[in-house]
């Protein structure tokens, strides 16, 4: 019996696969769960159309999810931190002060999105990269300077 797969099955097939499977195995599981639907040619048609127009707007949410990369890519990030002698930082940047930063330049982010792998620990620039839906990957510069004398307070001399 031929069926259209409506969903991954591990063993099976995937999702919009037309198969044949044995008729007990279609008419006792597959067809009673709607994990499948019987193939005939008004059904072969419907799927299709669906199959499209989900193509359709996977591509243009996927070209929407680039351009909203490109424009967080194209924002820098200055982090001040506190320094000590031989400008060793006190503390590091993580991926909350990222987050953070990134917030009040306007863009929301999932903090557990940005891949950081250790916090960072010295000045300097760094590049991170920021995993969006769909594959997209964008990337942030994060410059990490030190805090200057006036806002950190008065100092013995």
């Amino acid at each position: 019996m031929k069926v259209i797969l409506q969903e991954t099955m591990e063993g099976v097939g995937h999702l919009g696969d037309l198969i044949d499977v044995k008729n007990g195995y279609a008419r006792n599981f597959l067809l009673p769960r709607k994990k499948a639907v019987l193939a005939d040619s008004r059904s072969i048609k419907a799927f299709e159309h669906i199959k499209r127009v989900a193509g359709e707007r996977a591509k243009k949410e996927k070209s929407e999810i680039e351009t909203h990369a490109k424009s967080i890519s194209a924002v820098s990030i200055t982090i001040q931190a506190q320094v000590g002698k031989d400008d060793k930082m006190f503390g590091s940047v993580t991926v909350k002060d990222i987050a953070e930063a990134l917030a009040e330049k306007g863009f929301t982010v999932d903090r557990r999105k940005i891949q950081l792998d250790q916090p960072i620990k010295e000045l300097g620039t760094v590049t991170v990269p920021i995993k969006l839906p769909r594959d997209v990957t964008a990337t942030v510069a994060i410059h990490v300077v030190k805090k200057h004398e006036a806002e950190a307070g008065p100092t013995k001399d």
